[in-house]
């Protein structure tokens, strides 16, 4: 067992491994019988959902058969090299395939957005091909609260980032994030701990681009935390524990929108 995988059950089982766990429980993400396909873009989370992944298709509660799918979106020799030689040490037997995201998204207004539409695009084409009916990508906590506050702050809404979601544009998909709940600071700790180095991200408008939104965002989150410990907790709390009769609007699932003055006399 490779040390990265290993260490789940030492260091990071009350802080990574149980909580990936807890997250699959909790919001019901597997059944007996699927098909998972673990997408690895090369950085730390979906490494580490690689490992954890290969850990519970051996000894997890519930029957499951995964691949572990690496898009190169246009990386360079070196990236890519590097994804193939963190999955050797943690025993992750990939499939690779190429595509040029990159290439068609660098000179767009809005890159990353594309970018990341493109992606789900062809992760989700790739593993219907692959027979999987669920896709798992590895955002974590810190992602969850980030978007929360960037949605209020920059978006004007209240919404959250879910643990599952049904896909729209491929009949019986289903996309999981199994290190819901597991907190960014754990995952650099496993990291570290292993000494293993991981992509960051190998677009070049991603690396020019220090002052991203979600970047402030998680600054101002970190600068908060700093007088307040209970801060992250309360960000995720809040869309835990929403209030809909002291909103003053909402939409349904059905896109109708709902006022408070509906049924104030009532």
């Amino acid at each position: 067992m490779g040390q990265g995988i290993s260490a789940l059950h030492g260091e990071f089982s009350r802080t990574i491994h149980r909580k990936f766990t807890k997250t699959i429980d909790e919001y019901k993400l597997l059944q007996g019988g699927d098909r998972v396909c673990v997408c690895v873009s090369g950085g730390k989370d979906s490494m580490l959902l690689g490992a954890l992944f290969r850990e519970y298709e051996k000894h997890g509660a519930v029957p499951i058969s995964v691949k572990y799918l690496v898009m190169n979106p246009g990386y360079s020799a070196e990236s890519f090299e590097q994804i193939q030689k963190n999955a050797a040490r943690l025993e992750l037997p990939i499939e690779t395939f190429n595509t040029e995201i990159f290439a068609h998204t660098e000179k767009v207004k809005d890159p990353c957005f594309l970018c990341a539409k493109m992606r789900r695009g062809h992760l989700y084409a790739k593993a219907r091909e692959l027979g999987c009916n669920k896709i798992a990508l590895g955002h974590h906590f810190d992602d969850v609260i980030e978007s929360i506050l960037m949605g209020m702050i920059y978006g004007g809404q209240a919404q959250t980032m879910l643990p599952k979601l049904h896909a729209k544009n491929y009949t019986g998909m289903e996309l999981i994030r199994p290190l819901y709940l597991v907190r960014e600071r754990d995952i650099i700790a496993w990291r570290d701990f292993c000494g293993l180095e991981f992509l960051q991200c190998a677009c070049s408008v991603t690396k020019r681009d220090e002052g991203s939104k979600r970047k402030l965002v998680k600054r101002l989150i970190a600068r908060l935390a700093e007088d307040n410990p209970q801060i992250e907790q309360n960000i995720f709390r809040s869309v835990c524990n929403v209030r809909l009769d002291r909103l003053i609007s909402y939409k349904d699932k059905q896109g109708t929108i709902h006022d408070f003055l509906d049924d104030y006399d009532d």
